[in-house]
């Protein structure tokens, strides 16, 4: 269900500016995208470049850019540099079987209103549409850094999957649906939060299981 007031679609031009200044505010320590970024990435995959609107400015607030790869072709524990081609998604591959979520991502002044699941819903739905099996992903875990001296990554990770510990932002994926599949280190090149390592995650299309030999490990 969309929380009144709001409205999912995809990214227009006119967003690009705006989507900047989200990613600045949410990323601090990342350079944020540029417009000529966010076009390449509508130019390749048009339909995979979803936005929230906030209906009553009509302004964007949130967003979540995907590509589909042939997962195949790369290593489980690529860093998200090597599976965006930089950021560019000049890799994307039309024919991919898996839908590769680059990035979700919602204003701080809209947060806690539903939009992350609300955006994660509408890939779900293009995995669906397209026949695809699956959506893979990775989440940080700016909840690990405070204990990365004491506490190995994956011994973390298993105590978040259990419920015994709560991470900001692996406990919302994994509540809404994604499953585990590896802790990775280097994923992001910024990421003092999480000291450098993230979570690789997944989700299966139920109508559309993966065939063995792709199943990803």
């Amino acid at each position: 269900m969309m929380p009144p007031g709001y409205l999912i679609r995809l990214m227009q031009p006119a967003d690009y500016e705006r989507i900047g200044e989200i990613c600045r505010a949410v990323y601090p320590h990342e350079t944020p995208y540029t417009p000529a970024e966010l076009a390449a990435h509508r130019a390749a995959f048009p339909q995979g470049q979803f936005v929230a609107e906030h209906t009553p400015t009509g302004e964007a607030v949130g967003v979540h850019f995907t590509l589909r790869l042939r997962m195949a072709d790369y290593h489980i524990d690529d860093s998200w540099d090597v599976l965006t081609a930089r950021g560019t998604f000049a890799d994307h591959d039309p024919a991919g079987p898996t839908l590769y979520g680059a990035d979700v991502f919602v204003s701080p002044d809209h947060q806690h209103h539903g939009l992350a699941h609300a955006l994660t819903d509408a890939t779900r739905g293009l995995v669906v549409e397209e026949g695809l099996w699956r959506m893979v992903g990775a989440s940080r875990l700016p909840g690990y850094g405070a204990v990365a001296g004491s506490l190995p990554a994956a011994a973390y990770v298993r105590e978040v999957i259990a419920g015994n510990r709560t991470d900001p932002v692996l406990s919302a994926h994994l509540k809404d649906g994604w499953s585990v599949v590896k802790p990775i280190e280097g994923y992001l090149q910024h990421d003092p939060e999480s000291a450098n390592w993230a979570a690789v995650i997944q989700w299966v299309n139920p109508a559309c299981p993966p065939p063995p030999e792709l199943a990803l490990r």
